[in-house]
């Protein structure tokens, strides 16, 4: 099997994510004491149990969103969330340097469009000549091949 052959692979990294609602009560536990301390045992007990399943905790987020309140009217509401992802692996192909070559010979042989049109637009002066401090405004030539004869 020649070297052009192998299938070389190239790992990348692609992700899956959860998003899950923040615990909005704490959870009592053994030796936990105020309502912060129980409202952290209740974020580390699910943090915990998504990384049991392979998840890794990303961030908090705060979104907005929209409910109904009554029969016709709408009340936007702010919800806790946590993101959570885990990576997945994907193989991708790796090109080689004789596949990079094949395909870039194609573009090297085109010839190129037209050679350049002339532009009749005005050629504007240097930015170091438009600094330049002599009482007289620096001449404006209205083609390229004027400005070269000076």
């Amino acid at each position: 099997m020649t070297e052009k052959a192998m299938a070389m692979t190239l790992s990348t990294a692609t992700y899956e994510y959860q998003v899950i609602p923040a615990p909005r009560k704490g959870k009592k536990a053994r030796g936990v004491k105020g309502a912060d301390g129980r409202f952290a045992n209740a974020m580390q007990d699910v943090l915990n149990e998504a990384a049991a399943e392979g998840w890794e905790y990303l961030r908090a987020d705060t979104l907005p969103s929209e409910e109904r309140s009554g029969l016709t009217g709408r009340n936007t509401v702010y919800q806790n969330m946590l993101v959570f992802r885990r990576q997945l692996d994907v193989d991708l192909p790796m090109a080689t340097t004789d596949d990079a070559a094949s395909v870039l010979a194609p573009l090297a042989e085109t010839p190129s469009a037209e050679p350049e049109a002339q532009s009749h637009a005005p050629s504007l002066p240097s930015a170091q000549d438009a600094n330049l401090t002599s009482g007289a405004a620096p001449e404006i030539t209205h083609n390229a091949s004027e400005r070269e004869a000076e």
